[in-house]
Order: structure tokens, then C-alpha cells, then sequence
């Protein structure tokens, strides 16, 4: 067990450590001035929304910014804080953080995958994904940022290493361990 635990922090401290770019370099040009960027910069959101079919959400969707934000306020600081943890691993202090940060994004990227999946996007000159192939390729970008946060969730939550509840014979709570 101890051999998974170490895995998936070191699964929990790639996804941290990533986050931390791709969020100062891509994800908060969408709230900050163009004057911020580089030009390779800017033209690395361009390819990048291209990509994920979602120029229309950098040129001023409401809705995306509103999660841009919230990225930018209360995920950004938090993601050298849990790279360290989990690059150090065992670390307990992390079990409520990471609790918070992993509810809130499940919560945050279920809506973005449904409206990948089945919004009528426009034909504008930011448009959608338009089949449903698009659509898969786009969710399944999405799906680490769902599924590692409901792993990063549930090792908080049931893993003896960080909740620190101890079972007895009979399966009964014991003392927690310190």
C-alpha cells in the first residue's frame, strides 16, 4: 500500500508542478493585460485555443473567466505548496488543502465538460467544437483535470497515510495516529 501512496504522490506532484505554467503562461491571459505577454506568449494561447476549440472563452467568456479567477486567486498559490507535499510525500498537513482544492475543482469542471459535450456552440469567428469527435477529443483534454482531483480526493479522504485513522481488529475506529 505504502508503494501506491508513493505513486500517486508522485502522480499529484507532476499535476501540481504542471499547473504552475501552464497557469502563469496560458490559463491567466484571459484576466490580465495583453501588455503582460510575450508575443510567443500570446501566440501560444492562440494555438492552444485553437486546439481546444475554445478561442471564444479567451476572447471574453464570462463564464470561463469567472473559473480563470478562481484559478488565479485560490488555486495558483496553492500549487507549489502541494507540488512540495506530495514531491516530499507523507506529508499529513496537506489532507485539508488538497480536500478543498480537489472538491472545488471536480465541482468546477463537471459544468465544463457537460457544456463541451452538449452546447450549441456558435459559428462565429471563435467557434466550438462542432462533432461529436471534437467533442470527445475536447472532454478527454478535460478528463485528467476531473479524474486526478477525485483520485487526489479520495486518497484524502480513505488512505490510512494521510486521514490517519487507525482500524482495529473488528474494523472499529481507533485513535488517530499522529
Amino acid at each position: 500500500m505504502a508503494i501506491l501512496i508513493r505513486l500517486l504522490e508522485w502522480v499529484f506532484f507532476l499535476y501540481f508542478a504542471s499547473h504552475i505554467p501552464i497557469t502563469l503562461a496560458i490559463d491567466l491571459q484571459a484576466l490580465l493585460p495583453a501588455q503582460y505577454y510575450s508575443q510567443s506568449l500570446k501566440d501560444l494561447l492562440k494555438w492552444y485555443a485553437r486546439l481546444k476549440f475554445l478561442g471564444y472563452y479567451y476572447r471574453g467568456g464570462r463564464t470561463f473567466k469567472s473559473f480563470i479567477f478562481c484559478e488565479a486567486l485560490l488555486q495558483t498559490p496553492f500549487f507549489p505548496v502541494a507540488a512540495y507535499a506530495f514531491f516530499k510525500g507523507g506529508c499529513r498537513w496537506i489532507r485539508t488543502p488538497a480536500i478543498v482544492y480537489a472538491t472545488h475543482v471536480a465541482t468546477s469542471v463537471v459544468p465544463i465538460i457537460a457544456h463541451v459535450l452538449f452546447h450549441d456552440f456558435p459559428k462565429g469567428p471563435h467557434p466550438g467544437p462542432e462533432t461529436p469527435a471534437e467533442r470527445l477529443t475536447l472532454a478527454a483534454i478535460y478528463a485528467p483535470y476531473l479524474l486526478v482531483p477525485i483520485i487526489l480526493l479520495l486518497t484524502m479522504l480513505f488512505s490510512t497515510a494521510y486521514n490517519g485513522e487507525l482500524r482495529g481488529a473488528k474494523g472499529q475506529m481507533g485513535k488517530k495516529s499522529r
